[in-house]
């Protein structure tokens, strides 16, 4: 006869291998990412993407830092059982290097490992036993999955900042944090330099005021950062360029915007598929691997994918996404509360942003329109990347796209240095002309990733030009400034490295990503705002274009400074720090 207790672990095991192999059969994957944007992963913090970070290292220029967080929102004082990375979860960050290669090309597996060194006390860390000592191991595959090197064992994670008892007095630790979290960086077998472990949230937004139907920047009152001294948990790795060529490129790029140079990357974390539930402590997991969330450009599943959609989007890989969610791209719905001919009057915090409807008299961009589609097959686009000989149709692909030429490329392909994707510098007033360059991170390999071309210098933090707006501050500089908007020549314009060039700490995705979508890139390239005449406007800095400029959600920069070295990511906010 059957115990209740081996009954129930049947009756759980069978109920849940069901239920699994349902989840598996396209019903309901559990997949998500970002900052709980997602129904069912905001049920799995410890597998959850919050964002993603890739950069050429400031101090270290002959590498690129890639920074991929988990678990949203940590209270620094959420205890006694604090957050920490989940056992029996594979985080990933996954590298596309080759477009003339299917899927990944190296990816790294971080896998941790969790003790209990005092069971009998209800504290986290009691006389220098730590009760979430956490360790890693990090693997490394450079066929693209079909085989892993381990590259670093027993990798430290530091334990969460708790207070100072716990961490400094001789009751504790009797250590700092800063001794702690710098001691916890390491150098793989390889050469990349490692971190894992907790850290001040660097992403700046006001949530509230965001998801309170679009009223940010908020109308009479505060703006806030909503993740001000939140943690997030860190996988930061700082990989040499040379690690991260594709095979047979250059060892030194041909120039600043070396097509070669250009990388994909995304992050993933993945759960067994079979979880059991013994009646005692312990839990089973077997089965595949399933891929549980993951995150490519910030904001992509927030703003962009609507709720019906959102797991679907994340159970898949930039690889094979749906073709109908492409339609999101193409038409998104912020758009629709920048137009006042549908519903722009219901959200006054978005009054100055105004996409295109007349840009040059001719081209309207709002949902629904068609763009530069009427072009199609004409001279105008001949040679240009909207000529079918050139990139086939996925610039123009029909009509009634109106942002296939803009929005989708900075989300989905990365954008080539190739008319019209040049600045109007030096066009003479035709936006389809050869330009002044100023991006290429075309990489038409798969979807939502963030792409960077490695080439491209970093921009100092401390030059005076350094700005959090990144590629749109690129833009106006290298249209109203001098020498920069003197010559279309090819040449370093400050913040070229920024987002959605990669992705650095500093930049402030949320006001760059409503700038593009009320047609800021579209104007860079010479499709200027409606109330520019090109009979009578002496420049096309006009009011329109200045009001997207200058508009702002009133959170412009990180509640704690960054780090000048590796990891960069600031320290993490203790428990006993006093909130406002």
């Amino acid at each position: 006869m059957l115990s209740l207790t081996r009954l129930t672990k049947l009756s759980l095991k069978a109920l849940l291998t069901t239920a699994v192999f349902v989840w598996l059969g396209g019903i309901c994957v559990v997949q998500a990412s970002s900052h709980r944007e997602a129904p069912l992963i905001s049920n799995d913090p410890l597998a959850d993407n919050t964002d993603l970070y890739a950069f050429r290292s400031p101090d270290n220029p002959n590498t690129i830092t890639i920074i991929a967080n988990y678990i949203p929102a940590e209270l620094p004082f959420g205890g006694p059982n604090y957050y920490s990375f989940g056992e029996n979860v594979r985080y990933e960050i996954h590298i596309d290097n080759d477009v003339s290669t299917p899927g990944d090309d190296i990816i790294y597996r971080m896998t941790f490992n969790k003790e209990n060194q005092d069971p009998t006390t209800f504290f986290n860390i009691r006389l220098g036993a730590e009760n979430l000592k956490t360790t890693y191991t990090l693997e490394r595959s450079i066929d693209g999955g079909a085989s892993f090197q381990v590259i670093v064992e027993n990798g430290i994670v530091p334990p969460p900042n708790i207070g100072p008892r716990s961490i400094e007095s001789g009751v504790g630790l009797n250590t700092t944090y800063a001794d702690l979290f710098n001691g916890a960086i390491t150098t793989a077998s390889t050469g990349e330099m490692v971190f894992a472990g907790p850290v001040d949230d660097p992403f700046y937004v006001d949530l509230g005021a965001i998801f309170d139907l679009g009223n940010s920047p908020r109308q009479g009152e505060r703006a806030r950062d909503a993740l001000a001294k939140y943690n997030v948990h860190s996988i930061a790795l700082q990989i040499p360029i040379a690690t991260l060529l594709k095979e047979g490129a250059d060892s030194e790029p041909t120039s600043i915007l070396d097509p070669n140079y250009v990388i994909g990357v995304w992050a993933s974390a993945s759960r067994p598929a079979i979880t059991t539930l013994n009646s005692g402590n312990d839990i089973e997991y077997d089965g595949e691997w399933v891929q549980v969330s993951r995150l490519g450009m910030p904001l992509t599943n927030e703003a962009v994918i609507p709720i019906g959609d959102k797991d679907e989007w994340n159970r898949l890989t930039p690889y094979n996404e749906n073709p109908d969610h492409f339609e999101y791209f193409y038409n998104p719905e912020l758009a629709l509360y920048m137009d006042d001919d549908l519903f722009g009057g219901a959200v006054p915090a978005f009054a100055a942003l105004r996409i295109q409807e007349a840009s040059l008299g001719a081209f309207d961009f709002t949902n629904g329109a068609d763009g530069l589609f009427g072009l199609k097959g004409s001279d105008a686009v001949a040679g240009t990347a909207l000529d079918d000989a050139i990139f086939g149709t996925l610039l123009l692909p029909a009509a009634g796209k109106p942002r296939s030429v803009d929005l989708w490329p900075a989300f989905h392909t990365g954008v080539p240095n190739f008319p019209p994707y040049q600045l109007a510098t030096g066009k003479d007033g035709n936006p389809l002309a050869v330009g002044k360059p100023f991006v290429n991170n075309f990489l038409p390999n798969g979807g939502d990733m963030l792409r960077l071309n490695m080439a491209v210098p970093a921009t100092p933090r401390d030059d005076a030009n350094f700005s959090s707006l990144g590629l749109i501050q690129a833009a106006a500089i290298g249209l109203t400034v001098a020498p920069f908007n003197t010559s279309a020549d090819l040449e370093f314009i400050p913040n070229m490295d920024g987002f959605p060039n990669g992705r650095r700490l500093e930049d402030d995705v949320t006001r760059i990503e409503l700038q593009a979508v009320s047609g800021a890139v579209l104007a860079a390239v010479g499709l200027w705002y409606d109330d520019f005449d090109p009979e009578t406007s002496t420049s096309p800095v006009t009011q329109d274009l200045l009001d997207v400029l200058t508009f702002t959600t009133g959170v412009e920069e990180n509640d704690k400074a960054f780090l000048s070295t590796f990891p960069y990511v600031a320290m993490p906010w203790s428990g006993t720090e006093v909130r406002q």
